[in-house]
This record gives structure tokens, C-alpha cells and sequence, in this order.
């Protein structure tokens, strides 16, 4: 059964987030920042994500309230994340996961 989704109109604004971080394992920060989506009060949409043949990962979260990014770059050992919402206070909370100041 397909889950009904509430939407609010919003004024027209976008709000964004990027950063790096120390690590692209990218099966550990798919799980972490999939957590840190639905404790910040963001709704999926869908998921998508590639696997780059030569290296690195890339995937994204279609979300009612924008999208999350994640760009791995494994020869570097770093990663790249991604936040555009319309709801300043869902990406507030998701700035101040913890896991973003621990890798």
C-alpha cells in the first residue's frame, strides 16, 4: 500500500547545505545520512544511486522538501554532501546531526 503524502505549499525559498567528510565508504554513509534525513523530519520520496565503474558513488533522496546528495571520491578518501530544502528548520536539525562533526 502506497503511503499518502501531505504537502504544504511554501513560499518560494531554498535553503542549502553542503560539506565534506573524511571517509567514502559509501555503504556507511548511505545508512548515517539516511537516518539523519528521517530523524530531521525530511520525507522520501524515492532513492537513486549509481556506482561509478572506474571509482566512487554517487546517490540522491528525492525528498518532499528538496533533495540530499552524496558524491564519493575514493581515491581521496573524502565525500561530498549535498542539502537543498525549502524547510529551514528540517535542515537545521540535519546540520546538527552528530555524525557530521565525528567522520
Amino acid at each position: 500500500m502506497e503511503k499518502k503524502l501531505n504537502y504544504t505549499e511554501v513560499q518560494p525559498q531554498m535553503f542549502h547545505y553542503e560539506t565534506w567528510v573524511d571517509t567514502a565508504n559509501e555503504n556507511i554513509l548511505k545508512d548515517l545520512l539516511e537516518k539523519i534525513i528521517i530523524s530531521s523530519g525530511f520525507t522520501v520520496v524515492s532513492f537513486s544511486e549509481h556506482y561509478f565503474p572506474v571509482k566512487g558513488y554517487t546517490c540522491i533522496w528525492l525528498l518532499a522538501e528538496s533533495h540530499v546528495a552524496l558524491h564519493t571520491f575514493p581515491e581521496k578518501e573524502t565525500s561530498f554532501v549535498q542539502v537543498s530544502s525549502c524547510n529551514s528548520e528540517k535542515l537545521e536539525l540535519f546540520k546538527q546531526a552528530p555524525f557530521l562533526n565525528t567522520l
